[in-house]
């Protein structure tokens, strides 16, 4: 079986008006599978961190210049390299800011693209047909470049593969009507070329995609009415160089799609592995017309495996990498991750039995927070399990509920019994079944919750963000509604789950949070795991807090302290968190703690902070101000397991609420003595940061000195770095 997992934005886009394509040229993969690089149509390269959702750097050609190959990365260099203008070869790396100063070189002939593989040589594919590793011509740019292609042929799709260690470059062209396959051996140079056999009414193929296993190369390739062809080549096959000897490709058809009277226009077809293609732009097969979707089909067994509508306009561009697509649609690029299984005949009929530690696990009718946010398993209580026993009884031999019928028992039953439904739904279907349908129960319970203030299922709604197929977007009143009814477990659940929760929300949830009663907030249950971590942290405090001296010496800390924190609800708090200095109760850091490790954009950030009230500006930075100290005191707490957040993550807002609020923080009496703290605080920051430059700036030296070792005799050599 085959899942979609809840996507999330990766950044946005402003494409062109009135155009069929998207404003990007194309995405490759980085350093590692949580890294990309995103190449605008235009001017502009961008590396995303994925799992962040942010930018780590950004390069932009000079005015009146273009790029014409998406930039690739060259993993053996750690070097970018890009096209410009079509004869321009272009080579940076990331800590360079102006492309304009960095190498470049022009070469003889228009270029194509670039490709690179991991770990391999990155090659250059001429526009007319011929090819170069990167070195060899950037040793001599100006050498002449031999034309593979006829005067009328195009290049329409490339790509580049390793087969064991041979790297191949793959490439389509098309002549009057007529498609082209050449497959390149690099080095040595073997070309092979064949043709594509021709589909009714001359239609041209929309997309294709290469894959390499057991010696083989298999093509596939998507035409507009809706099928879709596979290809296999042999990678070791004879080479030949003259076009009399082109030779036919044959094809078989794997999946024959269902499409309007229209032809496709814009739609892509991957591998994503050898049993299973995503497909986007193609209508669903049970969906209404005017309505563009991904899927995943089986191609052993011709199954539709998962779907997912797409809302914006498809360009027809299609990425795919660790387990990760990349669709470009509307004004945004998501990112969807997914998730394929071994194909079996049972699986793809859905008849593929679930595993015995499945069927035989407990169902509780009413979970901990701990099992649902960590599936630990725990003994429930006697109670309880009784109570489950009886109640699962009675679900066995009652009429199964679809989800359709939940949705309509939702508008009128009382919340025990819907939180019971629900519940009882999770229970007996397996959680991948029903990720369609968790958006639209999580829709239906905020909307009658919202109408009707004696509505509300707490429990329900945590298990449905517990599923991790529901996301902000999906559901966009959740937050707002667990705040309204004070539910902060339910919250702080949405902040930890949810990967697309905008910036203005973040801050909702911070100016709740941060002007609670403490008397409210001391009545807050929050997630066990971020609770043990701030309990460990205030207990090595409190036992530490008599300490004045360690190992004969005074506590570097105490450069930090050298001005008493002023709080504000000193009197408020109980003995002992008064005693640690900390201006918040427990829970309320508990909850201080998951905003803080939220991913954000500091653009779009800054303007909701400088909402906040002076007052509450000034409790947050003291919060930060002690976390720091605590894990400068303690060092072992860095390499917690606890859900917790960083010291990057501390700096960072650190220096956003400095951003927002440092005219007023300035103006402010009672502020003066944080500030003093704060400049401390990073004075050291960028102290450590400056010896530890200097420390690898002095390893560094060592690595590249050439020392002779004499082993006949014994010395001590001191080494001093600065």
């Amino acid at each position: 079986m085959a899942v979609l997992y809840e996507g999330y934005t990766l950044c946005g886009l402003v494409p062109s008006q009135n155009s069929t394509k998207s404003c990007i040229q194309g995405i490759e993969p980085e350093r590692d599978s949580d890294h990309v690089i995103v190449s605008n149509a235009f001017r502009s390269v961008t590396l995303y961190k994925v799992s962040d959702q942010k930018p780590l750097g950004s390069w932009t050609v000079k005015q009146g210049s273009c790029l014409t190959s998406p930039a690739i990365y060259n993993t053996q260099t750690k070097e970018y390299v890009a096209v410009t203008d079509n004869k321009v070869i272009r080579i940076w790396k990331e800590d360079d800011d102006l492309l304009d100063k960095t190498f470049k070189a022009t070469v003889s002939s228009d270029i194509w693209r670039v490709h690179c593989v991991a770990g391999q040589d990155p090659v250059v594919l001429f526009q007319r047909g011929a090819v170069r590793l990167l070195d060899s011509l950037l040793a001599t740019p100006q050498q002449t470049v031999e034309e593979v292609l006829a005067p009328d042929e195009t290049i329409r799709w490339s790509t580049n593969i390793v087969a064991e260690t041979q790297q191949f470059v793959i490439f389509t062209t098309e002549k009057k009507g007529d498609h082209f396959l050449y497959l390149l051996k690099v080095n040595p140079n073997i070309l092979q070329k064949y043709q594509l056999e021709r589909e009714d009414a001359s239609l041209s193929p929309l997309s294709f995609s290469a894959s390499y296993r057991d010696e083989l190369i298999y093509l596939l390739y998507l035409y507009p009415n809706g099928h879709v062809y596979q290809s296999v080549i042999s990678a070791w096959g004879p080479g030949h160089n003259e076009d009399s000897q082109t030779i036919s490709l044959p094809r078989n058809l794997l999946l024959a799609l269902s499409v309007d009277e229209d032809r496709l226009v814009a739609a892509n077809a991957v591998f994503l592995d050898e049993a299973h293609v995503a497909v986007v732009g193609v209508p669903h097969p049970s969906a209404g017309t005017g309505k563009d979707f991904l899927c995943i089909w089986n191609i052993n067994f011709q199954t539709l495996q998962a779907g997912k509508e797409i809302v914006g306009k498809i360009f027809g561009q299609l990425w795919c990498y660790s387990n990760k697509l990349f669709i470009p649609h509307g004004k945004c690029l998501s990112v969807i991750p997914y998730g394929c299984t071994k194909s079996s005949l049972a699986s793809a009929l859905g008849k593929l039995k679930q595993s015995k530690t499945v069927e035989s696990r407990p169902l509780v009718s009413v979970p901990s927070w701990n099992n649902i946010l960590h599936e630990e398993k725990t003994q429930p209580s006697r109670t309880v399990g009784t109570r489950t026993l009886r109640t699962s009884s009675r679900s066995q031999s009652s009429h199964s509920l679809t989800v359709e019928q939940v949705l309509e028992l939702i508008k009128t039953a009382s919340a025990e019994e819907v939180q019971k439904i629900v519940h009882r739904l999770l229970s007996k279907a397996a959680i991948q079944d029903l990720n369609q349908s968790v958006g639209q129960l999580a829709s239906s319970l905020v909307s009658r919750s919202l109408a009707d203030a004696a509505f509300y299922t707490p429990t329900a709604l945590a298990q449905l963000v517990h599923s991790q197929f529901l996301c902000h977007s999906m559901c966009p009143d959740l937050v707002q509604l667990a705040l309204e009814k004070k539910d902060y477990l339910l919250c702080q659940l949405c902040l930890h789950f949810f990967p697309d929760i905008p910036e203005a929300v973040t801050c909702t949830c911070l100016k709740a949070f941060i002007s609670m009663p403490d008397s409210d907030a001391e009545k807050v249950e929050p997630e066990p795991d971020s609770v043990s971590f701030m309990e460990t942290l205030t207990s090595r405090e409190h036992s530490k807090g008599a300490i004045g001296l360690q190992n004969g010496s005074r506590s570097s800390l105490e450069d930090h302290s050298n001005v008493t924190m002023t709080t504000v609800d000193q009197d408020k708090r109980n003995a002992t968190w008064g005693e640690l200095s900390c201006p918040v109760v427990l829970q309320k850091a508990v909850l201080l703690n998951e905003v803080l490790q939220m991913a954000f954009s500091d653009d779009l950030l800054l303007p909701h902070l400088k909402d906040l009230s002076s007052q509450h500006v000034f409790i947050f930075l003291q919060y930060l101000h002690f976390l720091y100290l605590q894990y400068n005191k303690e060092t072992s707490l860095l390499n917690h397991t606890f859900r917790a957040p960083s010291v990057t993550q501390i700096m960072d807002w650190v220096g956003l609420l400095l951003d927002a609020h440092f005219t007023v923080l300035v103006m402010t009496p009672e502020a003066k003595g944080l500030l003093v703290n704060l400049y401390n605080l990073i004075k050291s920051q960028v102290k450590l940061y400056s010896e530890l430059g200097q420390l690898e700036g002095g390893l560094k030296h060592l690595k590249d000195l050439k020392i002779e070792q004499d082993k006949r005799q014994y010395s001590i050599e001191v080494i001093e770095f600065f």
